[in-house]
């Protein structure tokens, strides 16, 4: 796509790296990014944001455990925990999209701004996962055996 589409590629690019200088956590950049990827089914998004995690030196458990979060309310704190589920509404658009009171909560506890930045960040995602799911992108990966 980048090489017939350019400016296209360039845009969504200029997106993501204006999310890169975002106020969210690089945590929980990577979390969003991890859960929109398993939800969109998009196994190149997941494996690159498992492994970006992997640097921040976030525990490997944890990101195994972000499919399941609500399974493990143990292994995520509450800011973690609306990160995920405002994820989930906002991947699931076509369910019901962002609640008004999942959006209040998260103004409550970031503000507009941060806000903000946190759903940008979520739409990008979306948008990298249709890219790599419709062009059957896959994971730079080798198991050896």
């Amino acid at each position: 796509m980048g090489k017939v589409y350019p400016a296209a590629y360039k845009a969504m690019d200029a997106l993501d790296s204006l999310t890169q200088t975002s106020l969210i956590d690089k945590w929980h950049r990577e979390l969003i990014r991890i859960r929109a990827s398993h939800i969109n089914g998009c196994a190149y998004c997941v494996h690159s944001h498992s492994t970006d995690a992997l640097k921040l030196n976030i525990d490997f458990h944890k990101i195994n455990l972000v499919a399941v979060w609500r399974e493990a309310p143990n292994v995520f704190n509450e800011e973690e925990q609306l990160i995920l589920e405002m994820t989930e509404q906002v991947t699931l658009i076509h369910q019901h999209g962002l609640s008004d009171e999942l959006y209040n909560k998260a103004i409550s506890l970031w503000g507009e701004e941060k806000t903000a930045h946190t759903l940008m960040l979520m739409i990008t995602i979306n948008a990298w996962n249709r890219i790599g799911v419709g062009l059957n992108m896959h994971p730079d990966y080798k198991i050896n055996k």
